[in-house]
């Protein structure tokens, strides 16, 4: 099958893959565009894999104001060359990242740092209400299991759906960066104030 220049064009411009991997995967999938965009995120999320464990020391600090300054976000990202740190794709991939942690205000950054007290706190208000509502006792504790998935996904920043495109989680935006940079990308840290809150 023949594959114009201006479907190569429409799947670079929806995934940002490079022309070369565009033709091949429209000509891998014969011309179908939703199929062509799976297959370039499958590749780059397997690339992604492989690159996550070198070492990302350089990057940005980004900072953000919103709302007339009324929420404010500071986060670093890291990547591995500083190449890469002032690349308008890296520049962008942490604004986007400012300007959803002011949106979604995670509390942290993936499941592992959520205090266990606080985990356990909820575990516990979610069986009680789970008994209340009268569930059985048998399904109690896969009920508690898909509240506490729900819990992380609104306070852990890779859990959470991306405000930009809630198809996406924050993880899975990261891993789509890796892939098309072409470096290990780590979201470091975040703060996030807003204007009146206690410390």
């Amino acid at each position: 099958m023949e594959i114009s220049a201006q479907q190569v064009k429409e799947l670079r411009e929806a995934t940002g893959a490079g022309v070369l991997e565009c033709r091949k995967a429209l000509q891998e999938t014969h011309g179908d565009f939703e199929k062509a965009v799976a297959y370039l995120r499958e590749r780059g999320l397997a690339a992604a894999a492989r690159k996550a464990g070198r070492k990302a020391r350089d990057g940005v600090v980004e900072l953000y104001s919103h709302g007339g300054g009324r929420v404010g976000v500071m986060v670093e990202v890291n990547c591995e060359t500083d190449f890469v740190a002032r690349t308008e794709q890296f520049r962008n991939f942490a604004h986007d990242l400012a300007l959803h942690i002011a949106a979604a205000n995670p509390r942290y950054l993936d499941a592992a740092d959520a205090p266990a007290e606080v985990l356990e706190s909820e575990r516990t208000i979610a069986r009680n209400r789970a008994l209340q509502e009268g569930k059985p006792e048998k399904v109690v504790d896969k009920i508690v299991e898909g509240r506490i998935e729900k819990f992380y996904q609104e306070i852990c920043l890779l859990k959470q759906p991306f405000v930009k495109d809630e198809s996406l989680t924050v993880a899975d935006l990261l891993k789509q960066t890796i892939a098309a940079i072409g470096e290990n990308v780590i979201i470091r840290r975040f703060a996030r104030w807003e204007l009146g809150e206690a410390a």
